[in-house]
């Protein structure tokens, strides 16, 4: 049995008349998708290579979350598809795929070996990066080891191709095996990186689960057996080398789950944290039992008054951030040197509060329910779902986080994000499946 989700204040007067707290009609639900389209809370504005800023928002502050993360587009990219705006989610694919395609020596470990070091973040793929030219960011040092974005690019790609939506040309096939072949070489079920929070490196169960994610699609792509230059025989191998790959993270997955890392140093053992929610949902990675005890954890540990910590003791956003970290610090790399910035939490219990997860625990819960039909699923997506609600300011933005500011929590200036806002779509659109 899931702990109760907590009832967070309101901070759009609004939709706290809009809301419902013991379900939703379908009336109700195109209610507050019409409040929140006739402010712009959910729109989302491509850059012309169909990718998008972390954020729109204005300042200093904001500056370096003007590029694009691959993580973050690809929940955009979820979110148009599920709200049936297909050809800016293909957009989205398209122009991972172009900007891999451009820079695909960073997957030839074999070719660049003089070059490659696994220690070295900046000859690594790159996930972050100028989303109107597709260049590589060189001048800025930046936690490039991150298999999870990996892992979600090759699950987007492959799984809008499984779907038919578009077809791959052989040359954008050769950037996903050769994406493929660099998980291999660098052993990823094993492999240090700096995962979703882009901090220390450690080995972690939320970026092996991503990647299997996207072998998995991967696998099922060549399965179709429309894959662009790949003859029957090699689709074949390619298929077989994916099922080693899968098993190979399923097993590290068998021994760390469900912590996020069981590494011995302080620095990296992490028994909870809210990036292990999406190998539950969106990316099916991880079901049952023990699904449903991430879930718990995730509500029961990291669960905040107005949203959710990412991990028990993460400094970003500490207390009073803003006036303690100066702008150009705010944002920058941390993985080497995450002890300058835990010194500003002071306890547990002062961690920033994100707005990206309460929605996708919505959305899960939502899939649950069509499937089981059980009351108790529909209750926890609604009050997740009106937890989500909650998080939308007075002025209508969807925010990255609520951190304590003299004392309150307010939303920090990355907002809109856009991270926010595909998953508030996500939540919306399973609310409407499930709407009486």
């Amino acid at each position: 049995m899931f702990p109760p989700a907590m009832s967070p204040p309101f901070h759009n007067r609004e939709l706290e008349r809009l809301h419902a707290a013991n379900g939703y009609t379908r009336a109700q639900v195109d209610a507050i998708a019409a409040a929140l389209a006739a402010h712009g809370t959910l729109r989302l504005t491509s850059l012309p290579t169909g990718l998008f800023p972390a954020t729109s928002a204005a300042g200093p502050d904001a500056s370096a979350y003007r590029h694009v993360w691959v993580r973050d587009n690809v929940y955009v990219a979820l979110a148009l598809w599920r709200g049936g705006e297909t050809e800016p989610a293909v957009a989205v694919a398209r122009g991972l795929l172009a900007f891999y395609g451009a820079h695909r020596q960073r997957f030839d470990i074999a070719s660049v070996v003089a070059v490659f070091d696994a220690r070295d973040v900046m000859t690594r793929p790159h996930v972050r990066f100028d989303g109107l030219t597709l260049a590589e960011i060189a001048t800025e040092r930046w936690p490039h080891a991150q298999n999870d974005a990996l892992g979600y690019c090759l699950w987007l790609v492959s799984t809008l191709a499984s779907a038919r939506l578009f077809t791959p040309t052989a040359d954008e096939i050769d950037t996903l095996r050769a994406l493929v072949g660099y998980l291999e070489a660098i052993r990823y079920w094993d492999d240090e990186d700096s995962g979703h929070w882009e901090e220390t490196r450690k080995v972690s169960a939320s970026s092996i689960g991503a990647v299997v994610a996207g072998v998995r699609a991967w696998r099922a792509l060549l399965q179709t057996g429309r894959v662009a230059g790949v003859s029957a025989v090699a689709a074949r191998e390619l298929e077989l080398a994916a099922t080693a790959l899968i098993d190979e993270g399923g097993r590290a997955l068998l021994a760390i789950l469900p912590a996020e890392c069981v590494q011995i140093s302080p620095r990296q053992n992490r028994r909870y944290d809210a990036a292990l929610l999406f190998l539950v949902h969106p990316l099916g990675v991880v079901e049952g039992a023990l699904a449903d005890l991430i879930v718990d954890d995730v509500v029961r540990y990291l669960q905040g008054p107005v949203g959710i910590r990412r991990y028990l003791r993460d400094s970003y956003w500490a207390p009073d951030y803003e006036r303690r970290v100066a702008a150009r610090d705010r944002a920058r790399d941390y993985s080497d040197d995450i002890e300058t910035r835990d010194v500003l939490l002071d306890e547990i219990g002062g961690e920033a509060q994100w707005c990206v997860f309460d929605p996708i625990v919505s959305a899960l819960h939502g899939a649950r329910a069509i499937h089981s039909g059980a009351a108790a699923d529909r209750a926890r997506q609604v009050a997740c779902f009106n937890r989500a609600l909650a998080q939308v300011t007075e002025d209508w933005t969807c925010p990255e986080l609520y951190y304590q500011c003299a004392g309150a929590l307010v939303a920090n200036p990355h907002t809109p994000l856009l991270w926010t806002q595909a998953n508030l779509r996500l939540a919306l659109a399973a609310l409407r499946d499930t709407a009486s």
